[in-house]
Protein backbone atom coordinates (compact mmCIF):
# COMPACT_ATOMS: atom_id res chain seq x y z
CA UNK A 1 0.00 0.00 0.00
CA UNK A 2 1.53 3.35 -1.01
CA UNK A 3 1.99 6.12 1.45
CA UNK A 4 -0.68 7.94 -0.27
CA UNK A 5 -3.31 5.46 -0.25
CA UNK A 6 -1.96 5.65 3.70
CA UNK A 7 -2.66 8.91 3.91
CA UNK A 8 -6.08 9.08 2.35
CA UNK A 9 -6.91 6.29 4.82
CA UNK A 10 -5.83 8.61 7.69
CA UNK A 11 -7.69 11.35 6.13
CA UNK A 12 -11.16 9.57 5.64
CA UNK A 13 -10.71 7.83 9.49
CA UNK A 14 -9.94 11.73 10.71
CA UNK A 15 -13.34 12.55 9.06
CA UNK A 16 -15.71 9.74 10.40
CA UNK A 17 -14.19 10.70 14.00
CA UNK A 18 -14.88 13.77 13.31
CA UNK A 19 -18.04 14.22 11.90
CA UNK A 20 -19.57 11.12 14.70
CA UNK A 21 -17.76 13.26 17.76
CA UNK A 22 -19.75 16.14 16.08
CA UNK A 23 -22.59 14.53 15.68
CA UNK A 24 -22.82 13.52 19.52
CA UNK A 25 -22.02 16.57 20.42
CA UNK A 26 -25.10 17.42 18.65
CA UNK A 27 -27.23 14.69 20.48
CA UNK A 28 -25.87 15.29 23.71
CA UNK A 29 -27.02 19.10 23.33
CA UNK A 30 -30.11 18.53 21.83
CA UNK A 31 -30.60 15.60 24.97
CA UNK A 32 -29.95 18.57 27.15
CA UNK A 33 -32.30 20.92 25.84
CA UNK A 34 -34.75 18.37 26.07
CA UNK A 35 -34.32 18.03 29.62
CA UNK A 36 -34.05 22.00 30.11
CA UNK A 37 -37.86 22.06 28.63
CA UNK A 38 -39.10 19.16 30.04
CA UNK A 39 -38.16 20.52 33.61
CA UNK A 40 -39.43 24.21 32.39
CA UNK A 41 -43.07 22.51 31.66
CA UNK A 42 -42.63 20.35 34.97
CA UNK A 43 -41.87 24.02 36.78
CA UNK A 44 -44.58 25.85 34.98
CA UNK A 45 -47.15 22.82 35.19
CA UNK A 46 -46.24 22.89 39.29
CA UNK A 47 -46.49 26.44 39.64
CA UNK A 48 -49.91 26.44 38.06
CA UNK A 49 -51.03 23.63 39.77
CA UNK A 50 -50.08 25.71 43.22
CA UNK A 51 -51.52 28.90 42.31
CA UNK A 52 -55.04 26.80 41.47
CA UNK A 53 -54.68 24.71 44.80
CA UNK A 54 -54.06 28.07 46.47
CA UNK A 55 -56.80 30.66 44.91
CA UNK A 56 -59.29 27.53 45.75
CA UNK A 57 -57.74 27.87 49.84
CA UNK A 58 -58.13 31.88 49.29
CA UNK A 59 -62.02 31.42 48.38
CA UNK A 60 -62.42 28.78 51.07
CA UNK A 61 -60.98 31.33 53.89
CA UNK A 62 -62.55 34.44 52.23
CA UNK A 63 -65.81 31.91 52.55
CA UNK A 64 -65.21 31.75 56.06
CA UNK A 65 -64.72 35.01 56.69
CA UNK A 66 -67.64 36.14 54.88
CA UNK A 67 -69.79 33.90 57.33
CA UNK A 68 -68.62 34.49 60.40
CA UNK A 69 -68.83 38.29 59.57
CA UNK A 70 -72.77 38.37 58.26
CA UNK A 71 -73.81 35.04 60.21
CA UNK A 72 -72.26 34.56 63.90
CA UNK A 73 -71.20 38.11 64.16
CA UNK A 74 -74.15 39.34 63.51
CA UNK A 75 -75.96 37.04 65.27
CA UNK A 76 -73.80 37.87 68.62
CA UNK A 77 -74.30 41.09 68.23
CA UNK A 78 -78.25 40.19 68.29
CA UNK A 79 -77.81 38.32 71.22
CA UNK A 80 -76.32 40.90 73.27
CA UNK A 81 -78.57 43.44 72.32
CA UNK A 82 -81.34 41.22 73.85
CA UNK A 83 -79.16 40.96 77.00
CA UNK A 84 -78.98 44.94 77.24
CA UNK A 85 -82.99 44.68 76.42
CA UNK A 86 -82.97 42.24 79.47
CA UNK A 87 -80.66 44.84 81.97
CA UNK A 88 -83.27 47.54 81.67
CA UNK A 89 -86.53 45.72 82.12
CA UNK A 90 -85.44 43.67 84.86
CA UNK A 91 -82.93 46.10 86.71
CA UNK A 92 -82.33 43.11 89.65
CA UNK A 93 -80.68 40.94 87.28
CA UNK A 94 -78.13 43.51 86.02
CA UNK A 95 -75.38 42.18 87.98
CA UNK A 96 -75.67 38.94 86.74
CA UNK A 97 -76.17 39.73 82.99
CA UNK A 98 -72.99 42.32 82.65
CA UNK A 99 -70.84 39.65 83.12
CA UNK A 100 -72.41 37.63 80.27
CA UNK A 101 -73.13 41.02 78.15
CA UNK A 102 -69.05 41.87 78.59
CA UNK A 103 -67.97 38.00 77.91
CA UNK A 104 -70.71 38.32 74.34
CA UNK A 105 -69.10 41.87 73.89
CA UNK A 106 -64.98 40.41 73.90
CA UNK A 107 -66.53 37.15 71.81
CA UNK A 108 -67.69 39.23 69.21
CA UNK A 109 -64.36 41.25 68.74
CA UNK A 110 -62.60 38.31 68.63
CA UNK A 111 -64.77 36.59 66.09
CA UNK A 112 -64.26 39.91 63.98
CA UNK A 113 -60.64 39.93 64.05
CA UNK A 114 -60.43 36.25 63.05
CA UNK A 115 -62.86 37.59 60.18
CA UNK A 116 -60.41 40.18 59.12
CA UNK A 117 -57.54 37.59 59.47
CA UNK A 118 -58.79 35.34 57.51
CA UNK A 119 -59.87 37.94 54.26
CA UNK A 120 -57.18 38.26 51.93
CA UNK A 121 -58.68 41.46 50.93
CA UNK A 122 -58.42 43.01 53.83
CA UNK A 123 -54.61 42.06 54.04
CA UNK A 124 -53.89 43.45 50.32
CA UNK A 125 -55.63 46.70 51.12
CA UNK A 126 -53.00 47.21 54.06
CA UNK A 127 -49.39 46.64 54.81
CA UNK A 128 -48.14 43.30 55.20
CA UNK A 129 -46.08 44.18 58.50
CA UNK A 130 -49.05 46.23 60.09
CA UNK A 131 -51.22 43.06 59.32
CA UNK A 132 -48.65 41.03 60.87
CA UNK A 133 -48.22 43.37 64.51
CA UNK A 134 -52.08 43.11 64.38
CA UNK A 135 -52.74 39.80 64.34
CA UNK A 136 -49.71 38.91 66.74
CA UNK A 137 -51.31 41.76 69.17
CA UNK A 138 -54.79 39.77 68.98
CA UNK A 139 -52.87 36.52 69.96
CA UNK A 140 -51.42 38.71 72.98
CA UNK A 141 -54.09 39.23 74.15
CA UNK A 142 -55.77 35.82 73.95
CA UNK A 143 -53.16 33.67 75.30
CA UNK A 144 -51.22 33.10 78.61
CA UNK A 145 -48.31 31.88 75.84
CA UNK A 146 -45.59 35.25 75.98
CA UNK A 147 -45.29 36.12 72.63
CA UNK A 148 -42.88 38.44 71.16
CA UNK A 149 -42.37 40.60 68.13
CA UNK A 150 -39.76 42.29 66.41
CA UNK A 151 -40.73 44.11 63.32
CA UNK A 152 -38.93 46.93 61.45
CA UNK A 153 -39.99 50.33 62.12
CA UNK A 154 -40.31 51.57 58.71
CA UNK A 155 -40.95 48.99 55.94
CA UNK A 156 -38.86 49.93 52.99
CA UNK A 157 -39.81 46.65 51.38
CA UNK A 158 -42.49 46.94 48.64
CA UNK A 159 -44.38 43.28 48.26
CA UNK A 160 -46.46 41.40 45.41
CA UNK A 161 -50.01 40.63 46.34
CA UNK A 162 -49.02 37.25 46.12
CA UNK A 163 -45.80 37.96 48.13
CA UNK A 164 -48.61 39.20 50.64
CA UNK A 165 -51.02 36.79 50.90
CA UNK A 166 -48.83 34.17 51.07
CA UNK A 167 -46.15 35.39 53.81
CA UNK A 168 -49.24 36.02 55.74
CA UNK A 169 -50.93 32.36 55.56
CA UNK A 170 -47.50 31.18 56.34
CA UNK A 171 -46.74 33.08 59.21
CA UNK A 172 -50.50 32.25 60.01
CA UNK A 173 -50.09 28.87 60.24
CA UNK A 174 -46.95 28.84 61.69
CA UNK A 175 -47.56 30.92 64.58
CA UNK A 176 -50.85 28.50 65.28
CA UNK A 177 -49.06 25.75 65.12
CA UNK A 178 -46.66 27.18 67.87
CA UNK A 179 -49.40 28.08 69.88
CA UNK A 180 -51.46 24.70 69.67
CA UNK A 181 -49.01 22.04 69.15
CA UNK A 182 -45.61 22.90 70.64
CA UNK A 183 -46.72 23.33 74.30
CA UNK A 184 -44.30 26.28 74.23
CA UNK A 185 -44.03 29.24 77.33
CA UNK A 186 -42.61 31.29 74.77
CA UNK A 187 -42.94 32.44 71.21
CA UNK A 188 -40.35 34.99 69.06
CA UNK A 189 -41.68 36.40 65.75
CA UNK A 190 -38.34 38.76 64.54
CA UNK A 191 -38.76 40.25 60.81
CA UNK A 192 -36.13 41.79 58.27
CA UNK A 193 -36.68 43.66 55.30
CA UNK A 194 -33.09 44.99 54.28
CA UNK A 195 -31.45 43.35 52.62
CA UNK A 196 -34.17 40.57 51.76
CA UNK A 197 -37.01 39.33 53.47
CA UNK A 198 -36.70 36.98 56.49
CA UNK A 199 -39.28 35.79 59.03
CA UNK A 200 -37.74 33.55 61.45
CA UNK A 201 -40.42 32.26 64.10
CA UNK A 202 -39.01 30.49 67.40
CA UNK A 203 -40.56 28.60 70.01
CA UNK A 204 -39.39 26.81 73.18
CA UNK A 205 -41.87 24.00 72.84
CA UNK A 206 -41.41 20.18 72.76
CA UNK A 207 -39.72 20.43 69.05
CA UNK A 208 -40.38 17.25 66.60
CA UNK A 209 -38.37 15.23 64.42
CA UNK A 210 -39.26 16.90 61.00
CA UNK A 211 -38.60 13.68 59.02
CA UNK A 212 -40.81 11.43 61.02
CA UNK A 213 -44.35 14.45 60.75
CA UNK A 214 -46.32 12.34 59.27
CA UNK A 215 -50.46 12.74 58.13
CA UNK A 216 -52.00 16.49 58.80
CA UNK A 217 -48.88 17.79 60.33
CA UNK A 218 -46.68 16.49 57.17
CA UNK A 219 -49.10 17.74 54.53
CA UNK A 220 -49.27 21.60 56.31
CA UNK A 221 -45.71 21.46 56.03
CA UNK A 222 -45.78 20.47 52.59
CA UNK A 223 -47.78 23.38 51.60
CA UNK A 224 -46.24 25.89 53.09
CA UNK A 225 -43.11 24.93 51.40
CA UNK A 226 -44.94 24.63 48.25
CA UNK A 227 -46.72 28.40 48.53
CA UNK A 228 -43.10 29.58 49.89
CA UNK A 229 -41.67 28.34 46.30
CA UNK A 230 -44.08 29.59 44.26
CA UNK A 231 -43.06 33.62 45.29
CA UNK A 232 -39.60 32.03 44.41
CA UNK A 233 -38.85 32.07 49.03
CA UNK A 234 -37.32 29.49 50.41
CA UNK A 235 -39.01 27.52 54.10
CA UNK A 236 -36.96 25.33 56.24
CA UNK A 237 -37.57 24.37 59.79
CA UNK A 238 -35.31 23.62 62.40
CA UNK A 239 -36.31 21.39 65.25
CA UNK A 240 -35.45 18.63 67.95
CA UNK A 241 -36.98 16.90 70.16
CA UNK A 242 -36.64 18.65 73.61
CA UNK A 243 -35.78 22.05 71.93
CA UNK A 244 -38.12 23.64 70.44
CA UNK A 245 -38.29 24.67 66.58
CA UNK A 246 -37.39 27.48 64.58
CA UNK A 247 -38.74 28.22 61.49
CA UNK A 248 -37.49 30.48 58.44
CA UNK A 249 -39.04 32.25 55.67
CA UNK A 250 -36.21 33.82 53.44
CA UNK A 251 -36.77 35.52 49.72
CA UNK A 252 -34.48 33.48 47.67
CA UNK A 253 -33.89 36.40 45.38
CA UNK A 254 -31.72 39.59 46.06
CA UNK A 255 -34.00 42.51 47.16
Amino acid sequence: MSNYQIAIGIIICMVLVSVITVFSIVLVRLYIKKIKEHNQKEIAFQKTLNTTIIETQEQVLNNISQDLHDDAGQQLTVINFQLEHLKLDLPELVSVLTPVSESFGKLSQSIRSISHALNNQLVLQQDLLKAIAAEMERLQNNTKIAISCALPSKNKREFTANEKIIIYRIFQECINNSLKHSKATSVALTVTTVPKFEMILTDNGIGFETHKKTGKSALGLLNMKSRASSIDYDFTINSTPGTGTTITLTENKTA
